[in-house]
């Protein structure tokens, strides 16, 4: 139903917008009786075959939202009922910020891509934290962090530790995210440097913690090999708990898309279909260059079913959707983990 009928409707309207209209919409919607059940009926599926135990968290399914669809918090109980394993707020940081200028998300629709450069909007950490003390459901939840515009590269610690602070007693795990290609400079924390030193102090403010959380890193699909295996490096001297392979793409290669239309979009990251086989590429070269312990999520042009085995497959203990849950809906998740049931069942 989604596909032929809802997607056309939705795609009519400016992204940006039909994304903020939605979460009223679906905030409004779960309020109706026995919504909830529906919903849990139409696209989640229970079974103890689909658990997994990852850095020390116990996921009911492997198949997760990625960061960026629902930065703030907002729908963290609905989208429980949409059957996913676990949720990835933000990308937040210390002080609210409206991210760069309007229009900053297209639709690519022939590539199933989208383009974009949002740049950590968000309304500031304090307030997703006080949305999920406040939340109903337990639902495995990450909290992606990053720094806020304004801040220097040079002081972006002290965001990151703000960020770190305020979700320590609402989330489940963290990332760090240096690796979007929206706010200035950012990617610059990914030289071997500065990231060595952020993940290292970082891990020092964890591992004071009577619990520490897993700390995971978002890395971007652009890096070379080289610079793939300085992460290696870092992330087994710093002991993080995983890495998050890939984040959105600058690349603008192989696009069925007219590159004039491309052009005029302007900047910012791609995702979708176009990042498929480069985010799997990355996620096989980690695995095995990685020690067992530090675990993987997949997540890049998942679309189909296929897709989502090919990155586990790979080496992804866990996998996480966002451009592939707009452009195939809330029953692509369900897809997904009977996918996985029936290839258990084949074993």
């Amino acid at each position: 139903m989604y596909k032929p009928l809802i997607r056309p409707l939705l795609f009519q309207i400016d992204p940006e917008e039909i994304h903020d209209f939605s979460f009223p919409s679906i905030k409004t919607a779960f309020k109706l009786p026995l919504a909830s059940q529906l919903s849990k009926k139409m696209f989640r599926v229970d079974d103890p075959a689909l658990e997994r135990e990852v850095f020390g968290l116990k996921f009911p399914n492997p198949v997760g939202l990625a960061a960026g669809f629902d930065k703030d918090a907002r729908l963290v109980d609905e989208f429980e009922n949409f059957g996913f394993g676990f949720l990835e707020i933000g990308t937040l940081t210390p002080m609210p910020q409206p991210g760069n200028d309007k229009p900053r998300l297209f639709r690519l629709p022939q590539d199933q891509g989208l383009i974009n450069r949002m740049g950590f909007n968000n309304r500031g950490v304090e307030v997703a934290a006080h949305r999920l003390k406040n939340r109903k459901g337990s639902i495995i939840i990450g909290g992606n962090i990053g720094k806020n515009k304004v801040t220097p590269n040079d002081q972006a610690l002290k965001d990151y530790i703000y960020c770190y602070d305020a979700l320590y007693e609402v989330v489940d795990y963290f990332v760090v995210n240096v690796s979007s290609p929206n706010t200035p400079n950012l990617r610059e924390l990914q030289d071997k440097e500065p990231l060595q030193h952020l993940l290292s102090e970082l891990q020092n403010r964890n591992q004071a913690q009577r619990k520490p959380k897993p700390i995971l890193l978002k890395i971007a699909p652009d890096l070379n090999q080289e610079q793939l295996n300085d992460i290696v490096e870092i992330a087994t001297k710093t002991q993080l708990s995983g890495l998050i392979a890939t984040n959105t793409t600058i690349s603008r290669d192989n696009l069925l898309t007219a590159s004039q239309q491309v052009a005029a979009m302007g900047a910012g990251g791609l995702s979708g279909k176009p990042l498929t086989q480069r985010s799997t590429e990355i996620i096989r070269y980690l695995r095995q260059c990685l020690p067992e312990n530090i675990r993987l999520i997949g997540v890049g042009g998942i679309m189909n079913a296929a897709d989502a085995l090919e990155k586990l497959d790979a080496g992804a203990d866990l996998i996480q959707l966002y451009t592939g849950f707009i452009y195939e809906g809330p029953g692509l998740v369900r897809k997904i983990n009977e996918a996985l049931l029936r290839r258990k069942k084949a074993d």
